[in-house]
C-alpha cells in the first residue's frame, strides 16, 4: 500500500510505501461499529439521576375518594402512572456504561479503519506540521492553502506552539499516535500522518 505525500499547497508530490499490516487490511464493518460504540460508551460519565416514587415531592393524602368518581382508584400522587410521579426503574448516578473490548479487537479495528481510509484516499503523509508561533490564524492559513477544511493530524511529536495554535480550530485536531481514537478517524475528512507517526502506529496497531 502506498500513501500520497502532500506539500504545503496540498499537492501530491510523491508516494511512499506504508506497512501492509496497518493500511491494507480487510475492512470489518461490524468490528469497527463495535469499536466506535464501545469508545463512545466508555466516555460517558453516568452522572444522570432520576427519582423513584419515594424520592419525589408529594403528599400522602389520597387524591380523591375511592368510589363514586368514575375514575380509576388512586392512593397517592407519587404513582409512576401519574404525571410528576416517580420512575419505576430510575437511572442512578452510579450507572456504569463501560464496555469491555479486547486489545486484539481494538488493534484490529483501528487497523481496519486506517486501511479503509487509505483505500478512500483520506490518508496522506506530510513531512512535518509546524508553526513558528502559537497563532491560530497561522495554522488556519496553512490548512487553507492545503485546501483542507476538516483534518486530523497525527504527528509523532506535538510541540506547544502546534497545540496552542490548533486547539481553537473546531475542524482541526492535532494528536500524537497514542491519542488517536476511532471516532476522530471516522469523523474528519482527511487524516495527515507524519513518517515518525506511521512507525509508532505500526507498533501500536499492526
Amino acid at each position: 500500500m502506498q500513501l500520497e505525500v502532500l506539500n504545503d499547497q496540498g499537492q501530491s508530490t510523491a508516494k511512499v510505501d506504508a506497512p501492509e499490516t496497518l493500511f491494507n487490511r480487510e475492512y470489518n464493518q461490524d468490528l469497527v461499529h463495535q469499536l466506535v460504540v464501545a469508545y463512545q460508551a466508555n466516555a460517558r460519565q453516568g452522572t444522570r439521576a432520576q427519582k423513584d416514587r419515594q424520592q419525589v415531592k408529594h403528599t400522602t393524602a389520597k387524591p380523591f375518594k375511592q368510589k363514586g368518581t368514575g375514575r380509576a382508584r388512586a392512593g397517592m400522587s407519587s404513582s409512576p402512572l401519574w404525571r410528576g410521579g416517580g420512575r419505576i426503574f430510575p437511572n442512578s448516578p452510579e450507572e456504569n456504561f463501560t464496555q469491555k473490548l479486547n486489545k486484539k479487537m481494538y488493534r484490529a479495528g483501528m487497523a481496519s479503519i486506517f486501511s479503509q481510509l487509505a483505500r478512500e484516499g483520506r490518508v496522506a503523509v506530510v513531512e512535518q506540521i509546524k508553526v513558528d508561533s502559537p497563532k491560530t490564524k497561522q495554522l488556519a492559513a496553512k490548512f487553507k492553502s492545503m485546501k483542507l477544511d476538516s483534518v486530523l493530524v497525527i504527528a509523532d511529536e506535538v510541540d506547544e506552539n502546534l497545540y496552542l495554535a490548533s486547539r481553537n480550530l473546531g475542524n482541526v485536531l492535532v494528536v500524537e499516535p497514542r491519542y488517536a481514537d476511532p471516532v476522530s478517524l471516522v469523523h474528519y475528512k482527511k487524516v495527515l500522518v507524519t513518517p515518525g507517526a506511521i512507525d509508532k502506529l505500526k507498533e501500536m496497531f499492526a
